[in-house]
């Protein structure tokens, strides 16, 4: 992350926009594949049945159990993530 922060120091106005409309672009993709992740997981753990077009009220429960659940896990990992990506460029600027 640091690189890409001296990256955009060093770029030109036109190529800080580009780099910018690509980190947009793959957080938009992450966010939709935890999203995809959260409803093929949950769909799969909580419906049962289909003869009918709305959710019974076990599988809402479930439904809605299973999306906080998943919402605050993926949430813990990326905190965790930010943790080590923060020890990590701690000890690259006390080497460096």
């Amino acid at each position: 992350m640091q690189s890409l922060m001296q990256s955009m120091e060093h770029a030109s106005a036109e190529q800080r926009t580009e780099m910018l409309e690509r980190l947009e672009e793959m957080q938009l993709k992450d966010t939709l594949r935890m999203f995809n992740g959260l409803v093929e997981r949950c769909f799969s753990e909580c419906v049962t049945g289909f003869r009918s077009k709305a959710l019974t009220a076990p599988e809402e429960k479930c439904v809605t159990t299973c999306a906080n659940k998943y919402l605050k896990h993926s949430g813990r990992v990326g905190q965790r993530f930010g943790e080590l990506s923060a020890q990590q460029n701690e000890a690259a600027a006390q080497q460096g």
